[in-house]
């Protein structure tokens, strides 16, 4: 009996991914709240052990639309020997989602990926951005803190 080294093609669940979308939805009307209506809406939360601070996490609202709001979302001032993480995510009000539509430099990810491939990109790469944005997210609203006092 010789052995398959054929994987099984990745299939995308799309109950998951939907879950986690809603979640993120929900994370980001609690860091963003005033996301809708104002196109310059802003929000920089700050990441710190003690005194230190080891990162902020930076929103940002790109396009306001009326069922849609297309957000920056990204990392600044990380650790020197740790890439900055950054993306675009798309915020769907009337179904109350949101979803990484952009990484770094990857514009339309798929849904899934044929591995090998040239931009070395998982098979589920979308899902595992979209599962990071939540964990991101919610690092955030349990560890994080405003990064200018408040008057």
């Amino acid at each position: 009996m010789g052995v398959s080294l054929m994987r099984e093609r990745y299939r995308v669940d799309l109950v998951d991914l939907q879950a986690t979308c809603e979640a993120n939805y929900a994370r980001l009307m609690r860091l963003l709240p005033d996301m809708r209506g104002m196109p310059a809406a802003a929000r920089r939360v700050g990441v710190s052990q003690g005194e230190r601070l080891l990162g902020v996490l930076a929103l940002e609202v790109l396009e306001d639309c009326p069922y849609t709001t297309t957000l920056k979302v990204c990392q600044e001032h990380s650790l020197p020997w740790l890439p900055a993480p950054r993306m675009e995510v798309r915020v769907y009000h009337d179904a109350r989602m949101a979803e990484v539509v952009c990484a770094e430099q990857a514009r339309r990810l798929r849904s899934r990926y044929i591995y090998p491939n040239a931009a070395m990109h998982q098979p589920d790469e979308k899902s595992q951005l979209n599962l990071f944005l939540g964990e991101w997210l919610s690092h955030c609203l349990s560890c994080g803190h405003e990064v200018e006092p408040v008057i």
